[in-house]
């Protein structure tokens, strides 16, 4: 509890003639303002669930170029338009954003400005900050011809702002768990009046630990509410949830787009470990590698990678959990505009970043669980584009290629004309053999002290 001590009140300024006061009104998006609706409706095809939507919402995503909805957004719109729960099997990059945003809007828009101090309308909950922001981006994009209000609280900066977010309430409250509830328990958010809670990337919310923070937030959510999970998987803990939280929910499936995966041309370039520098400059000299991601296990070889790419002349930002947010925003802006060419990333920095144009995606690290292959590659590739994925790897992480490989049911395209290739990483992997070396049967050294197991690293 906060004590504040007791000052004078200042003397109340009387209007002249009764006037009232001018009412100004803030949104919580910076610089966004509600803009005037035009008075003419869009047409859309015959059929569009777009065309049952309010003129406003119909204007922003005649402003957004959205012809025609993605599945993702077809199928959820009239289910959430009649308050029902859903549970959704959709990727990011599949429009599910819009999906939940605009039958939100289009339900809050026929009460607006009922507001109570604290309190929101609408509760998403994102597992990353980059997340949170996206989604509260697309809130302020297809919402801009209605008086909604939205804020978004996530950790990495300051709190006071918002705190003041909040005052006054909001339609929209997008948070990630650990700020929200740091500002739930200082008293600065209520969660009774919550009519719609929504888990964007549940999966990716369990793999981060988030689970015990969703269920103490859940509790103080009102028992009757509409309730929404959109996961990229259905593991076995989503599925137990959705019985727990959802009510005989719609159930929507979006299967992966083969285009995410099968339209990128993959390659994996055999090298040691020593020479992955060497071979990331080579290939960066390829001027169609215009706009990059290159992705990295950890944190601090993210930072050594841009600032060795930076002194050679090429532009690129880092970013990676360690990082404060305005430097996050900052660096994924500069990649976005163009202004850096590379941006490096760790993987839980990188979940939610939705960047058109990217030309590549390289795996300077070969990731240990092999669905993050497909979620690093899946960067590019987007809207009937075309995309590369490369992969260095080296002796170390040939097990990690072979998941990989086990995961997509073939084997990715080595690319051996390049001055670095590692024969010694290029090697099929053999498997330790238990006899090796005894000159011996199994059957005829039975009673005798089995030969040593010759390990995986010292092959």
């Amino acid at each position: 509890m906060i004590h504040q001590s007791r000052r004078p009140r200042p003397a109340r300024r009387r209007r002249p003639n009764g006037a009232r006061p001018t009412r100004i009104a803030v949104s919580q998006h910076p610089g966004r303002q509600v803009k005037p609706c035009p008075a003419d409706i869009p047409e859309w095809e015959e059929g569009s669930p777009y065309a049952s939507l309010k003129p406003e919402l119909q204007h922003a995503l005649k402003d957004l170029n959205f012809s025609r909805p993605t599945p993702v957004q077809a199928q959820c719109l009239q289910p959430l338009l009649e308050g029902k729960d859903l549970l959704a099997t959709a990727q990011t990059g599949t429009g599910k954003t819009a999906a939940f945003v605009l039958p939100m809007l289009e339900r809050l828009a026929q009460q607006t400005g009922r507001w109570k101090p604290k309190s929101a309308r609408v509760l998403i909950l994102a597992p990353t900050r980059e997340l949170a922001i996206q989604i509260q981006k697309s809130i302020g994009d297809l919402g801009a011809y209605l008086k909604i209000k939205d804020a978004a609280v996530y950790g990495g900066v300051g709190q006071r702002p918002q705190e003041k977010a909040m005052q006054g309430g909001v339609d929209f409250l997008v948070a990630t768990p650990g700020r929200l509830l740091d500002l739930m328990q200082q008293g600065h958010i209520e969660l009774g009046l919550v009519e719609v809670l929504v888990l964007d990337e549940a999966d990716r919310m369990l793999d981060m630990g988030f689970i015990n923070d969703i269920r103490k937030i859940v509790r103080h959510l009102p028992t009757r509410r509409q309730t929404l999970f959109f996961s990229a998987t259905m593991p076995a803990e989503i599925k137990a949830l959705s019985k727990e939280w959802l009510q005989e929910p719609v159930k929507v499936e979006i299967a992966p787009e083969k285009p995410t995966v099968d339209a990128i041309d993959q390659k994996v370039f055999f090298v040691d470990d020593k020479k992955k520098h060497s071979l990331l400059l080579a290939v960066l000299q390829d001027a169609s590698a215009s706009k990059v991601i290159l992705f990295t296990q950890m944190k601090h070889v993210a930072n050594k990678l841009a600032e060795k790419l930076n002194k050679s002349g090429i532009g690129s930002s880092a970013i990676h959990g360690n990082k404060s947010q305005a430097a996050r925003i900052k660096a994924l802006e500069q990649f976005r505009n163009g202004k850096v060419r590379v941006l490096v990333a760790t993987d839980i920095a990188a979940r939610g970043i939705d960047v058109d144009g990217i030309s590549h995606v390289i795996n300077y690290q070969i990731p240990s669980e092999p669905e993050t292959y497909v979620h690093r590659i899946g960067r590019t590739a987007r809207a009937g584009q075309s995309g590369h994925a490369l992969s260095f790897c080296s002796q170390g992480e040939r097990k990690h290629l072979h998941g990989i490989e086990r995961l997509l049911k073939k084997p990715i395209p080595m690319e051996e004309d390049h001055a670095y290739h590692c024969p010694l990483a290029a090697a099929p992997m053999r498997r330790p053999n238990r006899d090796q070396g005894s000159g011996k049967s199994r059957s005829s050294s039975q009673g005798k002290a089995r030969p040593r197991r010759t390990s995986w690293r010292r092959r």
